[in-house]
């Protein structure tokens, strides 16, 4: 039996329809996801243009003088002095101490829910673990304040003290008075929040591990520690070191919790138990306040911290690109 051409017709002019319909929404789709790529560098840009013009006055007052200068006096007269040395220096050694702190435990946890945790305990504990991540950074600030501060300063920094005392160097940078406003207690909050995604994005990527690796390994003899080290740890490097930047970058920018127990001091000290300040705790602290040339440095210092933020992520991409170059991918 044969087709009739009117039918043949109609069938062949719906697909063509059809097609045209895949088509468009094919190119659709190509166009809003383009466009959604170039808002985010016009955004990013537009935020790099905003911070320059906002901290030129600054940044032509003072100069290169703005990152070797301690001092920090908005009110000075004729006019004002303004130093970024003290943020830059909180800022840099606040998350240095946190990472110290958060790295080990915080993938000392993962590789206990992935090896070593009875099946009972993981997702209680996994889940615990997660919810910190959660919780309002003024809430780890109030807590740091009222609970964490007054306890470091009765109880941990008085003994840390006493123990340091009369040994070259840990004299003087664990040395007194002790206090519930400081460098340390900032430290350990930021540690304490950046927590969670170290040991999430660990817990994630060690679960990607093949089981017929870490059997073989098993097999032959080796124990936990050696199946971690030389299994578990070089298969997800990448991973790991990609969890401990973002945990970082988390940590340069952070603002009201460290403002909370930082102490906001201007003044570079040798001592970790002394008060100091961040980037982002300075403009917290004082940008609804200030005007002029003032305002115009606390924008400069947003703007070192953009720059510190991109050459910190900048450098974790090159080293996990030159991991991946290195494993032949």
């Amino acid at each position: 039996m044969s087709i009739p051409m009117t039918q043949t017709g109609s069938d062949s002019a719906a697909r063509a329809r059809q097609l045209r319909s895949l088509k468009a929404g094919d190119t659709a789709f190509y166009w809003a996801t383009r466009l959604a790529a170039y808002a985010v560098l016009l955004l990013l840009g537009g935020i790099i243009i905003s911070l320059i013009i906002g901290a030129w006055p600054a940044l032509k007052a003072y100069g290169v003088d703005f990152l070797t200068t301690q001092r920090w006096a908005p009110s000075a007269q004729p006019a004002p002095i303004l130093g970024g040395l003290s943020p830059i220096y909180g800022t840099l050694v606040s998350s240095f101490i946190a990472m110290l702190i958060a790295v080990p435990v915080g993938l000392g946890i993962a590789i206990f829910l992935t090896e070593l945790c009875p099946p009972a305990l993981r997702r209680p504990i996994g889940m615990a673990v997660e919810l910190l991540a959660g919780i309002p950074s003024i809430i780890y600030g109030m807590w740091g304040f009222f609970v964490l501060g007054p306890f470091l300063a009765n109880t941990f920094q008085p003994w840390v003290i006493a123990r340091c005392a009369g040994i070259p160097i840990l004299q003087d940078i664990f040395a007194g008075p002790a206090s519930n406003l400081s460098l340390f207690n900032a430290s350990l909050i930021l540690a304490i929040m950046v927590l969670p995604f170290i040991t999430a994005i660990a817990k994630d990527v060690f679960e990607t591990v093949p089981p017929v690796l870490k059997e073989a390994a098993y097999g032959i003899g080796c124990t936990t520690w050696e199946v971690v080290k030389n299994v578990v740890i070089p298969y997800t490097r990448v991973g790991v070191i990609g969890g401990v930047m973002l945990a970082l970058g988390r940590a340069l920018g952070e603002t009201m919790a460290v403002t909370f127990v930082i102490g906001n001091s201007f003044k570079i000290s040798e001592s970790i138990f002394a008060p100091a300040t961040t980037i982002s705790s300075a403009i917290a602290s004082e940008f609804a306040e200030s005007d002029g040339l003032h305002q115009s440095g606390l924008i400069l210092l947003g703007l070192l911290l953009f720059v510190l933020t991109f050459f910190v992520l900048s450098a974790a991409r090159l080293m996990l690109m030159r991991l991946e170059i290195k494993a032949g991918k």
